[in-house]
C-alpha cells in the first residue's frame, strides 16, 4: 500500500508496524521523494504490478490528466471523504482500521483502476463515479 503525500507519514509508519510481515506500506515521500507528480506516480506503481494506494488527494479524481492515468494503471485507490480528510489523524486510523478487512476484499475482487471513497461514518465503501 502507498500512503500519499496528502496524509501523515506517521499512519504510513503505523499502519507498516501494525501489518508488518503481511503488508508493505510505505509512504509516497519515502519511497519518491518529495515533488514527484501523481501521473508519475501512478505510471511508476503500475508498472511495478498491483498496488493499493490510500489518499486524500481527491483532485486524482477530478484532474482529467490524472484521473484517466489512475483508471488505466493496475491500482486501486481508497480516498478519504471529505470529512475524514479533515478529522485529526487518531480518527483516520481509527477509520481506516475498522474498514480494512473490507478495504483488503474490495482490493482483491476488483480491476485496476477502480477507486472508492473511505466514509466517516457508515461501514460501507462507495465507489468513486464520475
Amino acid at each position: 500500500m502507498l500512503v500519499d503525500e496528502n496524509l501523515s507519514p506517521a499512519l504510513a509508519r503505523a499502519l507498516q508496524a501494525l501489518f508488518q510481515g503481511e503488508h508493505e506500506i510505505v509512504h509516497l515521500r519515502t519511497k519518491f521523494g518529495p515533488g514527484v507528480t501523481d501521473v508519475e506516480w501512478i505510471s511508476a506503481l503500475s508498472s511495478e504490478g498491483r498496488w493499493v494506494i490510500l489518499s486524500a488527494d481527491r483532485r486524482i479524481t477530478k484532474n482529467e490528466l490524472e484521473y484517466r492515468a489512475f483508471r488505466n494503471s493496475r491500482l486501486v485507490g481508497f480516498f478519504l471523504s471529505r470529512g475524514l480528510y479533515k478529522a485529526k489523524v487518531t480518527k483516520q486510523m481509527e477509520r481506516i482500521l475498522s474498514l480494512w478487512d473490507t478495504m483488503e476484499k474490495q482490493a482483491s475482487i476488483v480491476a485496476g483502476g477502480a477507486m472508492f471513497e473511505l466514509p466517516m461514518r457508515s461501514s460501507l465503501i462507495a465507489q468513486l463515479k464520475r
